[in-house]
């Protein structure tokens, strides 16, 4: 019989800073559910918005701003409250397992169309009102569970090539989620074929429902190795006693975290505009049936989880770097060719899609990756551990640059004239301006987003031999604290 203490194997693993499979799966599948209702909400929100609800484009765009806003106010907040959380459960759990049902519920009500809107031009300022509250509350507990869980990456583990590892899980289960959600939405699509009121109804309720139970698998998944890093690195657990608004001076000082940021905002603006894009591109510009926008995007997303192990293989032969510059080249082609796409080409279309994704995976697994090295740096100039304000401050940027782009695409759509589908006239026939605004939004806007998050990662300090000796001065640190 040994004589170990029961959680000798959990620190044993901890001091090797590499991760099991069990554990890994686990962290991987806290990203699930937020993945389908993230996909869900990209892809159909803004032609439920306009097409089944009733608002008018400005409108939708308005609304989703003005969710997408609080969304990233509260970021923050929740990163710096994680931060401080002191719980025998730890700083991030306690979010993840409360957060969890009231996340499901909200995101189910926003696929319902509320009984006012029972004329035939809607209650239009009382749909703009239900679906704006129930977007911030929504967006309120995808935070609560998210961002704690995001933060976790760097407490399970400081090895620099185990988190591209861990990142790897994680994005596979997120691309994952992304590629049920929208076979969901195709079988619901074929199987309601002529209902799209019901057809929104009905993937908002199969989503919510699934979303939820992953959360608490990582919860269960991650706990033991999470407590025993803390054992052995109580540093990860250190509760943050700088003032705010010195944490946010000393983030917005730290040069490589407005790169990753940088990086981040470009790779992920690309993504949700053509994300966003997709549904008025293939209904109105190349005039296919609508299962085949879920189709398209099943395309992009079946590519980058496929990618996303290769590029993860590639990046420790080669650098993190150098795998962002081979998938951005890849996916600004895509992006590009989609432009010039003309209607009859529906194969091209599709092979276009294959190319984008694996642009997109780069997208997913890279600036993440480079985040706890930024974390690092922090915690070597600072003293203190901080995962949460920098993970929320990422989200927070991202989610106000995500609200924007919807916005200003829906705004465009709806200054150029476009026609909202009837059920005499489903898929009307769209004028050259707004047909224009489609394409454009599909090309060249991603593509110079694209470009700008090239140049912005070429110029990235943090080598995997700068954060070796990060992790070499943070170790002596510790060490001498450990004498004292």
């Amino acid at each position: 019989m040994s004589d170990s203490p029961p959680n000798g194997n959990f620190q044993h693993s901890a001091e090797n800073e590499k991760l099991d499979l069990s554990t890994k799966l686990a962290f991987g599948a806290g990203d699930l559910g937020t993945a389908i209702t993230a996909m869900i909400g990209i892809s159909y929100l803004s032609p439920f918005l306009t097409d089944v609800a009733g608002l008018n484009p400005q409108l939708a765009g308005q609304t989703q701003l003005v969710g997408k806003v609080w969304d990233a106010v509260n970021d923050p907040m929740v990163g710096v409250l994680s931060d401080r959380t002191q719980s025998s459960q730890g700083r991030r759990y306690p979010w993840m397992i409360w957060g969890a049902i009231p996340f499901g519920v909200f995101f189910f009500l926003q696929w319902i169309v509320p009984h006012f809107s029972n004329n035939e031009n809607g209650n239009q300022w009382g749909l703009f009102w239900y679906y704006t509250a129930i977007s911030i509350l929504f967006n309120a507990f995808y935070t609560v569970v998210n961002l704690p869980y995001t933060a976790l990456t760097a407490e399970l583990t400081q090895d620099y090539d185990e988190r591209t590892s861990l990142n790897s899980f994680r994005f596979a289960f997120s691309i994952g989620g992304s590629i049920l959600a929208l076979i969901i939405g195709l079988v619901v699509s074929l199987v309601v074929p002529n209902n799209r009121s019901l057809q929104f109804l009905l993937i908002g309720a199969i989503c919510a429902i699934i979303s939820v139970l992953p959360i608490y698998w990582c919860v269960w998944g991650t706990k033991k190795r999470a407590q025993a890093v803390a054992n052995l690195h109580p540093e990860t657990e250190q509760t943050v006693s700088i003032p705010f608004g010195q944490q946010l001076k000393i983030a917005f000082s730290n040069r490589p975290f407005l790169f990753v940021v940088g990086i981040y905002l470009c790779s992920w603006l690309a993504v949700q505009l053509t994300a966003g894009i997709i549904p008025y591109f293939v209904t109105s510009w190349m005039g296919l049936p609508q299962w085949h926008i879920s189709s398209v995007l099943l395309a992009v997303q079946g590519t980058a989880m496929s990618m996303l192990f290769v590029w993860s293989a590639i990046s420790k032969r080669v650098g993190k770097q150098a795998v962002y510059y081979m998938g951005m080249t890849l996916w600004i082609i895509a992006q590009v060719g989609l432009f010039f796409l003309k209607p009859d080409q529906v194969v091209l279309m599709y092979c276009l899609a294959v190319l984008a994704g694996f642009g997109v995976s780069t997208a997913y697994l890279i600036p993440w990756s480079m985040l706890p090295d930024v974390i690092e740096l922090d915690e070597l100039t600072t003293g203190q551990r901080r995962e949460g304000l920098f993970y929320s401050f990422m989200v927070f940027l991202q989610k106000i640059c995500l609200g924007l782009a919807v916005n200003l695409v829906l705004q465009r759509l709806g200054a150029a004239g476009y026609i909202k589908p009837t059920p005499e006239i489903p898929v009307p026939t769209q004028p050259d301006s707004v047909l224009e605004v489609i394409r454009v939004s599909i090309g060249p806007l991603p593509a110079a987003a694209l470009i700008c998050g090239l140049v912005l990662a070429y110029f990235y300090p943090i080598t995997r031999e700068m954060h070796a000796e990060i992790l070499l001065k943070l170790q002596e640190r510790r060490e001498r604290r450990g004498r004292v």
